[in-house]
């Protein structure tokens, strides 16, 4: 299974202990495929699991052994630093809220927002929420902002991140009812605010921050890996039915394969879930080993550049702010 291999391949790259929550029988077997001399893997055991075509609030509250569930445990009570998982991500959220297990969120925030790294031309950007909620409030956006920013900072090393509103248009008029209110927030806060940015923006590293509604950023992170999977196949495709051209595309094959890795999802790992109260990795259902390896590397980034402790400090001080404008 591509997640105990990521996980084997963490745990040596890494130097990290690696708890691996799942049926006891399943998990053991699985892994004694796998070298695992001198590692620190053990394996804490979850009789339940929650399927991916599963309702997740109704699995998490029926379900209190799955291994979603005994793994938010794990973190809440100190046994674990952070919670990986390549699962349901609405089961996870669910998990992280509701569950036995459960670790609510920070106080202050109101919603949790899921985030993930999008490649750009000048690097790359973060961008929340893109999937967590689809139905939004301004303040939860403004709030997006504010962890984002400072996910940015403690992470992935920006003194000073740009923000920016995902919108129909740059003008500050632009937007739905939602975009434009919180866009009136953003101006108020603490933050280096770029203002709107469109779909087109986001690839061209306009913002470094990118704010969205869950349902809208879904929708732009999805468009932009199809679009990033069919370019890289009509390039391969058109290269092949032209006998010249080929000559020339092993010329330029190592300057495919450095674009093709840039825009690899797999190399990004996996996405915080940011908000709730401990450090909580989603990646892709249909992630490899190397993409397990990499949301492990991305949780130990979070945890040891204390992403919660910061998240509660910035959210306190916005909040303040707010309140002394209002």
């Amino acid at each position: 299974a591509p997640d105990i291999q990521g996980a084997v391949q963490a745990a040596r790259r890494f130097h990290q202990e690696i708890i691996l929550v799942g049926r006891d029988e399943v998990v053991r077997a699985e892994l004694a495929k796998h070298d695992t001399q001198g590692l620190a893997i053990s394996v804490a055991p979850a009789s339940q699991v929650i399927e991916m075509a599963e309702h997740p609030a109704q699995a998490v509250r029926a379900k209190p052994d799955a291994s979603m569930v005994v793994g938010m445990r794990l973190v809440r009570d100190g046994q674990a630093d952070a919670f990986v998982s390549m699962g349901n991500s609405g089961g996870v959220l669910a998990s992280a809220l509701l569950g036995d297990g459960r670790l609510g969120r920070i106080p202050g925030v109101r919603r949790p927002a899921l985030s993930t790294v999008i490649p750009n031309l000048t690097g790359y950007s973060f961008m929340l929420d893109i999937g967590a909620n689809a139905d939004c409030q301004p303040e939860w956006l403004a709030q997006f902002a504010v962890m984002g920013a400072a996910y940015a900072k403690r992470v992935l090393g920006i003194a000073n991140p740009r923000v920016g509103l995902l919108a129909n248009g740059e003008e500050e008029t632009k937007g739905s009812q939602l975009v434009q209110t919180a866009h009136g927030l953003l101006k108020q806060l603490d933050l280096n605010f770029v203002g709107n940015v469109e779909g087109k923006d986001i690839t061209a590293g306009v913002a470094d921050v990118v704010v969205s509604d869950g349902f809208a950023g879904n929708v732009a992170v999805k468009t932009a890996e199809g679009a990033a999977k069919m370019l890289m196949t009509l390039i391969k495709q058109e290269i092949k039915a032209r006998p010249l051209a080929m000559l020339g595309g092993l010329l330029a094959k190592p300057a495919f394969s450095a674009a093709g890795k840039r825009l690899d999802y797999r190399q990004y790992g996996g996405g915080p879930l940011l908000g709730v109260n401990g450090v909580v990795i989603i990646g892709h259902g249909r992630s490899d080993a190397l993409a397990v390896e990499n949301a492990v590397r991305v949780a130990i980034d979070a945890v040891s550049n204390k992403v919660v402790e910061a998240i509660s400090a910035e959210i306190a001080a916005a909040q303040a702010h707010l309140d002394a404008e209002a």
